[in-house]
């Protein structure tokens, strides 16, 4: 479930709520998305609205199960601004070396599927298809294209946690779901370093082959020219 408050607090309520009622033993939130539980709250907004709705859920009777998956993979090729095919760059704010989590989405239906039937899942799961640091998506591109592909750093994040304040103040779009400081701000969680997976759960299952990204991006094989 992707929207603002009305969909992510109160639409996700009414299912618990429901879901109670009907007696059902646990609840899987709609979160799929990167680990929220040590970013501050207030820096991002669509992370904060899924923080809400845990400290609803937490409070009721149900025994609930959140799957964090990093990244959804499938964005690289679309709507995340991390690989720039055309400039032959990958965009960094921060430490180039800082591990970054993607997971593809059929993965992560995959996983949440196991997790469903599984009887003794704990409060959270934490997994990722794979792992790359922006400096190996540099060598990865190099090695899939090749064409020298090399690190872009406009700046650290600072001045992303400045250029986020700035394009929200001129552009506030408060009933959009992903205006441009938005994922700006997905991108300042993901580079910063505060999401450390300190266990992944990814092999809990051992019958789902998870996509590397270098498998994912020869798919996507048109899009690497």
């Amino acid at each position: 479930m992707a929207g603002l408050q009305e969909t992510v607090i109160d639409a996700q309520k009414i299912f618990l709520d429901a879901a109670i009622e009907a007696n059902v033993q646990r609840f899987i939130p709609s979160d799929y998305s990167c680990d929220f539980t040590n970013l501050t709250e207030g820096e991002n907004r669509n992370l904060d609205f899924r923080r809400a709705f845990h400290k609803y859920i937490d409070l009721s009777p149900i025994k609930a199960t959140t799957i964090f998956n990093g990244a959804f993979m499938d964005l690289l090729t679309t709507d995340m601004p991390l690989i720039l095919f055309k400039q032959h760059r990958i965009l960094c704010w921060g430490n180039p070396n800082q591990i970054l989590e993607f997971t593809t989405i059929n993965n992560v239906a995959e996983f949440t599927a196991a997790a469903a039937l599984d009887e003794n899942t704990p409060r959270y799961l934490r997994i990722a298809g794979d792992t790359l640091t922006c400096n190996t998506f540099a060598k990865l591109l190099t090695k899939l294209t090749s064409t020298e592909y090399k690190i872009l750093k406009p700046g650290g994040i600072g001045l992303l946690n400045f250029l986020i304040k700035v394009t929200r103040f001129f552009s506030p779009s408060k009933n959009e779901l992903y205006p441009a400081w938005q994922g700006m701000q997905y991108m300042r969680d993901m580079m910063e370093g505060r999401i450390i997976f300190q266990k992944y759960d990814t092999h809990r299952y051992s019958n789902i082959k998870w996509t590397s990204v270098n498998e994912f991006l020869v798919t996507k094989k048109v899009n690497l020219k």
